[in-house]
């Protein structure tokens, strides 16, 4: 159990680490939180900071979830050690202790914890997120089109428990935070991919 509680609190503060602040801070460019759609994520970097720092970003957010969940599986935790390790590192990343809990939206840290977790069903929603982009051109349509199928995916692939619970509960908040884009997509508002202004 304190193995177990170590590696959750671990999860949350290396998901705390805001990977588009400090990229942003170290490259002289402007605070994400006070620019473009004001989302500390690899989307809004791309917009004012061009792709350099987006990939970094991107990358980041991505490691933070993923090396949480391989060292806890390193170490032996069991299914439920897991999925709680990669639940707080999401949180962690929406909601960082060391940014003032202003977190971004979640899309590659999520991506991240479920390779851990599951590299097929990572697999599978990759999968997803790249065919809704290349025939709708709309980042956030794909990210909650491959959300949305995940939990289908992690069901085929034999996740129960705990461990489905787990993703399940970052499925919802992940839609959550991208109640803005849903708002903008049912208004047609959402930029394309590709445009000069992509959407946050």
């Amino acid at each position: 159990m304190l193995v177990t509680l170590s590696f959750v609190v671990f999860g949350y503060l290396a998901g705390s680490i805001s990977t588009a602040i400090i990229v942003c801070r170290a490259m002289g460019l402007p605070d994400p939180r006070s620019e473009g759609s004001r989302n500390p994520g690899a989307t809004n970097v791309l917009r004012f900071g061009g792709k350099k720092a987006a990939a970094i970003t991107l990358a980041g957010d991505f490691l933070k979830g993923l090396l949480p969940v391989l060292l806890a599986r390193w170490v032996g935790l069991d299914e439920t050690g897991l999925a709680l390790t990669a639940l707080a590192a999401f949180l962690g990343h929406l909601y960082p202790v060391f940014f003032g809990f202003e977190g971004g939206k979640g899309v590659a840290t999520a991506f991240g914890v479920i390779l851990g977790l599951a590299w097929l069903v990572a697999l599978a929603a990759l999968a997803t997120w790249l065919f809704m982009a290349f025939v709708a051109r709309v980042s956030s349509l794909a990210a909650l089109t491959a959300a949305a199928l995940t939990p289908l995916f992690a069901w085929g692939f034999g996740m129960r428990g705990v461990p489905f619970a787990a993703l399940l509960l970052m499925v919802g908040l992940l839609v959550w935070r991208h109640r803005s884009n849903i708002q903008n997509l049912l208004a047609g508002a959402e930029d394309k991919i590709g445009t000069d202004r992509p959407e946050g």
